[in-house]
């Protein structure tokens, strides 16, 4: 009985800075006074002795402004600060280390005779304001955020937060990663940011320093990992020990220089093509179609009256398509042959 009341009084100096010396714990704390009447009423409620269980509840709610129902199982170092407005229902399982602020309430959704109120696993925090309804597990480690109504199953080491209660962030134990940290140095990180108080706290760890750290040590992990393979290949081989890389000569690869020079040989120099000269066939047919052209346009420039612009010809607007490299072969033979029977 007394180790159980030292613990009481231990987890108030360890959760509220108030808190000065072990009389004062023991004579201005609602909370530890609540406990106190609320384990001599259990006791009493699970004997059957049931109306005088619910009589000591009441005298304990006048005297501390706690409701605590004989039914409810309250596990150890359970803490209540300040406590004014706290309700726990019958049906309520409280694990250890689990702590609540004032105008708490853990109640239920329904009228059944069974279980009908929520289950607070161990080191669960719950802020002031904040109402858990329902018969479901608040999982280990969770923080309910003040004023939050929850009304459903909360994971293990989430936050939940807002009216109805959203998880706005979780930790899966599944997702970590499979690395052996020092627990001295988590601890130290512990005592450092301290108890979160109301569920949320101005210090809490930075999400982005949480990840640094989860970074550092992966890679102090895998320092280890490849220290410990070093140290096996120095074993099996003295030569690594130096750290020398095996060399390449060229006589390694002369056989393989040999096959490709076969396969492929050199190619000389590229020669630019020579232009081919005309014949005189084609000349003569290039200097009979140019002076064709030339009497086709002469009658044009000469019936143009003097001072006058020439007028503008329609078809040059037009792009004209272009002719056909075979029917221009063709004309130019006919011509050829014609020229040729004139001269014969």
């Amino acid at each position: 009985m007394f180790q159980r009341l030292r613990e009481d009084i231990n987890s108030v100096f360890a959760r509220d800075p108030a808190a000065r010396n072990f009389l004062e714990v023991l004579t201005n704390y609602p909370g530890l006074h609540a406990l106190l009447l609320h384990r001599v009423s259990h006791s009493l409620w699970k004997r059957n002795l049931k109306w005088i269980a619910r009589t000591l509840s009441t005298i304990g709610r006048w005297l501390t402004g706690i409701e605590i129902h004989p039914g409810a199982s309250i596990g150890r170092r359970f803490f209540i600060d300040h406590g004014m407005g706290v309700v726990i229902g019958e049906t309520t399982v409280v694990g250890n280390d689990v702590t609540l602020y004032q105008g708490v309430t853990l109640g239920g959704t329904s009228w059944n005779k069974g279980k009908r109120h929520p289950t607070l696993e161990d080191g669960v925090i719950v802020g002031a304001g904040a109402k858990i309804l329902g018969p479901f597990t608040v999982g280990a480690g969770a923080k309910i955020g003040s004023n939050a109504v929850v009304t459903k199953e909360v994971p293990a080491g989430a936050t939940v937060v807002g009216i109805p209660g959203k998880v706005v962030m979780r930790t899966d134990p599944d997702s970590e990663p499979m690395l052996e940290v020092d627990p001295a140095r988590r601890e130290a990180m512990c005592q450092k940011f301290g108890f979160d108080a109301y569920g949320v706290s101005q210090d809490m760890p930075d999400p982005v320093a949480r990840s640094i750290q989860a970074m550092l040590d992966h890679m102090h992990a895998v320092d280890e990992r490849i220290g410990g393979m070093c140290q096996t290949l120095r074993k099996l081989d003295a030569d690594y020990r130096d750290g020398r890389m095996p060399e390449l000569r060229d006589e390694d690869f002369a056989d393989m220089l040999d096959e490709v020079d076969r396969a492929c040989p050199p190619v000389s120099a590229h020669q630019p093509d020579k232009p081919v000269a005309p014949t005189d066939e084609g000349q003569s047919t290039a200097n009979q179609t140019h002076s064709e052209d030339s009497r086709d346009q002469a009658p044009r420039q000469q019936d143009q009256p003097p001072g006058e612009e020439p007028p503008k010809d329609d078809t040059e607007a037009t792009p004209t398509p272009p002719r056909s490299t075979r029917g221009r072969k063709t004309r130019k033979a006919a011509e050829v042959s014609e020229s040729d029977r004139e001269n014969g």
